[in-house]
């Protein structure tokens, strides 16, 4: 803390924040029962002595789990500046917002959020541009903790489906409403999960799971037997076709859909867990003909990604990873035939991110060090022009019918709110369709992309978030923010919920770690299973190099990561907890030997590996967050977030996490001492893997940068 104080009267001087010294608040940690529980695995004795807090019906884990929010949300409230922030964030949320827009028919549906309403409405526009608001989420609940999921409008603009959730779960009810009338039919259509919406003709597809047992979890039981089930409209879900189910392998995986104007009717199947796709097809008749029709098999492979882009007549088009690790767009003529492949656009230095094809152009976006661009092409794969973005960042869409002769995509960058462009591929020219208007000058926020020398050499991106002429040289409070995993790729995207951090004189650094997909699936597989270790290596080398390079100190150095990045932060704390001084793991995978035992976790096994191969069960062991908090270590100031109706990481994670930490320091001492930094759990009610409303949304991030900045012993304002 010495270079922190020498620094403050800098900090003041260029006007960011003021020292605060944390000020003991006399709290005690409840008490948690400890039972002597322990599994062999390989030989290895593994203890586990707070597997008692797995069951979320059992009436001695839900008192303990209150007890455990009362004294974090005591702890929060007595943080002087927590309702500054939280004021903060609603001035910064407070703008419109208007995404997901569908075209068909002259009209155009898309969401518009209002403010800090919780939800966003479902508005529909005509050609005259007169709207009307089709649905209206905010009113489904007296707390506003229903909300909307997918939704789809039929081909003829006359009915629209959708999704809703309730308190945050996975689960989803399908709806259909009479556009002209706006009124809701009896079609309700429940235990949806991991599912979309497809209509064809006058019903639609969707995927299901068994309905839970009456003696099981809905929120926490195993998910298996996926179901690709068919819907007629008007009808209720007891006479629903079921296209397609594998009894014989509950742990798939399946998705069924009519292409637009196709005369066939495709199967997409895939075992949870694993690499690869199978593809299938048959008539689209055979919904009428026969509701087993054998599907015929049109590709299948245990080590091959495909999506199909687009089916025209016989013809194919799709992005495949077969000796691309980076995609590649093929086409295939006369697809039922025996396939004759043809590159379209082939492997490249750059990633493929999204291919559409619009008429006879195909629109494609690749990712080179984290940014998106966008090429034209004929369909032979001749390029014809770049699409013109304002600047360095993410891009999104380029879909939609095949009526429209135009389409819309979106752009953002760290330093740019979100734009929706109107795009015409005959004349390669994009108009703004609408642009977000923010309380906030964006042009204030500096970015700068950094690349970083990881333990085994590999160079890793990471972008820093300062405001101009507020953060502290060598003494900005930094949130160093990662996931890594699952292919997924941390995009640039502008995000006004991190601006009180940098007015305060903060940085906000964004890792691009291994397991994402950032630089393909070599990236990827080289954070997964016996090499996730290299994800967190990866992560402490991005946290040291802001201490070396005069960004901040240890002091001043907070990690935050959400689901797979909950895991990222248990595990770079439990390995060097004295390299950071504030640690928010949020919904995280953290007891790495259970974790498949629960809702969807089995289609985990693809990053993480399993208990059931030795090598990969000691890598987990090595590492897994809960199994290595050691007794008497001094772990980070530490708040561990969850939510009680969260069914895809389930809270028992953060439960056992946060019981594991407690118990490593004298539970009988005062929460925040001298010589020990609190470790709380906070639990967020009637809400899931994600913030079930915007309220939500902004009251754990009010707590999220008031209780790190605290940990800091530095002021808002």
């Amino acid at each position: 803390m010495r270079v922190f104080y020498a620094l403050i009267i800098l900090g003041c001087t260029l006007g960011c924040t003021a020292a605060l010294t944390a000020v003991a608040q006399p709290t005690l940690y409840p008490p948690t029962r400890v039972d002597d529980v322990r599994d062999t695995i390989f030989g290895t004795v593994v203890a586990d002595p707070y597997r008692w807090l797995e069951d979320d019906r059992d009436p001695e884990v839900e008192a303990w789990v209150d007890a455990q929010d009362r004294v974090a949300r005591d702890y929060l409230s007595k943080i002087p500046f927590r309702n500054a922030i939280r004021q903060r964030l609603a001035q910064l949320y407070t703008y419109e917002k208007v995404y997901g827009a569908d075209r068909l028919q002259g009209l155009t549906f898309f969401l518009r959020q209002r403010g800090t309403d919780n939800h966003a409405l479902l508005i529909r526009r005509n050609a005259q541009m007169e709207e009307d608001t089709v649905l209206n989420p905010n009113t489904w609940s007296e707390k506003g903790t229903t909300r909307l999921g997918s939704w789809a409008i039929s081909r003829d603009a006359r009915y629209l489906a959708y999704a809703r959730s309730d308190a945050g779960s996975d689960w989803q009810t399908i709806y259909v409403m009479d556009l002209a009338t706006k009124q809701h039919l009896i079609d309700t259509v429940r235990w949806v999960k991991v599912s979309g919406i497809s209509w064809h003709e006058d019903g639609f597809f969707y995927s299901r799971y068994p309905a839970p047992d009456g003696g099981s979890s809905e929120l926490s039981s195993v998910n298996q037997g996926h179901m690709a089930m068919y819907h007629r409209v008007g009808t209720t879900q007891v006479s629903d076709d079921t296209v397609w189910t594998d009894d014989a392998h509950p742990d798939q995986f399946h998705f069924v859909w009519v292409p637009e104007g196709s005369a066939y009717m495709l199967r997409s199947s895939r075992a949870g867990g694993t690499k690869g796709t199978s593809l299938f097809y048959t008539s689209v008749d055979a919904l009428d003909r026969n509701r087993q029709a054998p599907w015929q098999i049109l590709f299948e492979s245990d080590s091959v990604e495909l999506s199909v882009v687009e089916l025209r007549g016989d013809t194919l088009y799709a992005q495949s990873t077969e000796q691309a690790p980076n995609g590649k767009l093929i086409r295939v003529d006369n697809f039922t035939q025996p396939w004759v492949v043809r590159e379209i656009l082939p492997h490249s230095e750059s990633v493929l991110q999204g291919v559409s094809i619009r008429g006879n152009k195909i629109i494609a976006t690749v990712m080179r060090d984290v940014f998106d661009y966008t090429t034209v092409y004929d369909l032979d794969g001749n390029k014809l022009h770049e699409v013109e973005l304002p600047g360095l960042g993410s891009v999104g869409g380029f879909g939609g019918r095949r009526e429209n002769a135009t389409v819309l995509y979106s752009f953002s960058s760290y330093t740019q709110p979100g734009i929706t462009y109107e795009y015409n591929p005959a004349t390669n020219t994009s108009t703004v369709w609408y642009a977000s208007q923010i309380p906030f000058d964006a042009s204030q926020v500096e970015a700068r992309q950094v690349f970083v020398t990881s333990r085994d050499g590999t160079r890793v991106p990471m972008t820093l978030l300062q405001m101009k002429g507020r953060a502290v040289p060598g003494a900005s409070p930094t949130m160093l923010y990662g996931y890594g995993g699952f292919n997924i790729s941390i995009s640039p995207s502008f995000n006004a919920l991190v601006i009180p951090w940098l007015e305060a004189g903060g940085t906000w650094a964004i890792a691009n770690l291994r397991g994402g997909g950032e630089y393909g699936e070599a990236w990827h597989e080289a954070g997964t299973t016996t090499r996730k270790q290299n994800v967190f290596d990866d992560a402490i080398a991005c946290a040291q190099w802001l201490i070396d390079n005069g960004i901040t100190t240890r002091d001043l150095l907070a990690i935050n990561g959400r689901s797979n990045g909950g895991l990222l932060v248990g595990a770079v704390m439990t390995q060097r907890p004295v390299l950071f001084r504030v640690a928010l793991p949020e919904v995280g995978v953290l007891d790495m030997l259970r974790y498949h035992l629960f809702t969807i976790g089995w289609n985990w096994a693809r990053d993480y590996g399993t208990v059931a191969k030795e090598d990969q069960f000691r890598a987990l062991l090595a590492y897994s967050p809960y199994h290595n908090v050691r007794p008497g270590t001094a772990y980070p100031a530490t708040m561990v977030m969850t939510a009680d109706h969260d069914d895809r990481v389930v809270p028992a994670h953060s439960f056992k996490f946060a019981a594991a930490l407690q118990a490593s320091v004298d539970p009988t001492a005062p929460i925040t001492t001298s010589t020990t930094a609190p470790l709380l759990m906070r639990v967020e009610r009637q809400s899931g893997h994600g913030a079930v409303n915007t309220e939500t949304l902004l009251d754990g991030m009010a707590d999220k940068l008031a209780f790190a900045l605290y940990a800091m012993g530095w002021s808002y304002r």
